[in-house]
């Protein structure tokens, strides 16, 4: 569900906008409407680093619609007004527990982010359509040379759901949890001993300019991997990486169906699609075309977007959702059902989403949001719970 909301969120205007799709799939039930104003997120910091942590809770209030932050006690401050050029957002950040040491803050009903920074606070600014968040493809981003991270969330009326993401980029590691009603508590996003630096070392390793994906400050410290998405659009992995698979993807279902079942409670509804041309035509069982995709780039691929756009209804975005995940986890030529839900398929052809294959075989429980709907088959690392007692984030070490 989340995946709908947040790890394809490049603004919290963006939030705003997908905040009808959370509540029409989370609409509130009488027996949930008791879920607090703010929970308390524990922050523990277990990273080993000596510098100073701040941390920003970000986002659209579920409550009033309007965009801006919370302070620690989870009081809801809204944003001034923007200018052009964008101007200094107001200091949003909450000093962070020292390394060792656990700090307890709340969070509101929100649509939106958790950062942390290691060392500096993040540079916000603030345009006249809304908040302006770090791009640090981008290498004039102010935040470029900052060691940062954030996770997403999403709290209304029907309970928490948190994530860890590396949707935009890899870098400083935690893990999110949630203390349920019933007092267990269930964690995710935790990375293998030695996965971090595994992370990098995989895409150094990895040929076809994988490599470029790897920031570096100038002092040689490693910030961070870009998403590839991000890598082919600042010129850092060549856009044609994925042009051999999808080519053999067009030739294969010229000749061929391909079946997707994009509902997993709703067996019976299918979809069948063949290539002709530049369009894979999409047809129902009465064999009438419902949708049709042109013939996706990387860039298409790895952001979900584009030539694969996923609207919010009950067709296109969800056979979006399901090439997409093929696409990225290079199963749609091993496998004409799809989608392909097991992980023993996934990342298997030589050209594939490499960064993808990376961080998931180094994360703990194998789960990461390395793609926008890298929850198709629950594979993503999200945490849920509709009555939630407590929140966690954890930050972990550097290895």
């Amino acid at each position: 569900m989340l995946a709908r909301l947040t790890p394809r969120l490049v603004s919290v205007a963006a939030a705003a906008a997908l905040l009808g799709s959370l509540l029409t799939f989370a609409a509130p039930s009488s027996a949930r409407a008791a879920v607090p104003d703010t929970i308390p997120l524990k922050l523990t910091n277990n990273s080993g680093r000596g510098e100073p942590v701040y941390v920003y809770t970000i986002g659209t209030s579920l409550t009033s619609g309007q965009q801006g932050w919370a302070d620690a006690n989870g009081t809801f401050h809204p944003w001034p007004a923007g200018n052009v050029p964008p101007v200094p957002a107001p200091d949003a950040s909450i000093p962070g527990p020292a390394a060792g040491q656990s700090k307890t803050i709340r969070i509101p009903k929100f649509s939106g982010r958790i950062y942390f920074s290691y060392g500096q606070k993040l540079v916000f600014k603030l345009a006249t359509g809304g908040l302006v968040q770090p791009a640090v493809q981008n290498p004039s981003d102010p935040n470029r040379d900052i060691l940062f991270n954030w996770s997403e969330y999403t709290l209304n009326d029907s309970g928490l759901w948190l994530n860890s993401t590396q949707v935009d980029m890899f870098s400083a590691p935690y893990a999110v949890g949630v203390q349920r009603a019933d007092g267990s508590t269930v964690n995710t996003g935790h990375l293998e001993p030695g996965g971090y630096n595994a992370v990098f070392d995989a895409l150094r390793a990895q040929p076809g300019g994988w490599a470029g994906l790897v920031q570096t400050r100038s002092d040689g410290t490693v910030l961070r991997a870009l998403s590839p998405g991000h890598g082919v659009g600042n010129g850092a992995l060549p856009a044609s990486v994925l042009d051999d698979y999808i080519n053999r993807v067009w030739r294969k279902y010229a000749t061929a169906t391909l079946t997707v079942t994009p509902f997993a409670d709703q067996p019976g509804t299918k979809y069948y699609g063949r290539v002709s041309g530049d369009l894979m035509n999409f047809t129902n069982a009465a064999g009438a075309v419902v949708t049709s995709f042109q013939k996706p780039d990387a860039d298409s691929v790895f952001g979900c977007h584009k030539l694969l756009d996923a609207p919010n209804d009950a067709v296109r975005g969800p056979l979006s959702r399901t090439l997409c995940a093929g696409f990225n986890r290079s199963t749609l030529l091993v496998n004409p059902t799809q989608p392909d839900t097991s992980a023993a398929n996934f990342y298997q052809d030589a050209v594939t989403n490499h960064y993808a294959r990376a961080v998931h075989a180094r994360m703990a429980d194998g789960k990461a949001y390395a793609f926008a709907f890298d929850d198709v088959g629950q594979h993503e690392s999200l945490v849920h719970d509709g009555s939630p007692r407590q929140a966690y984030l954890t930050l972990d070490p550097f290895s």
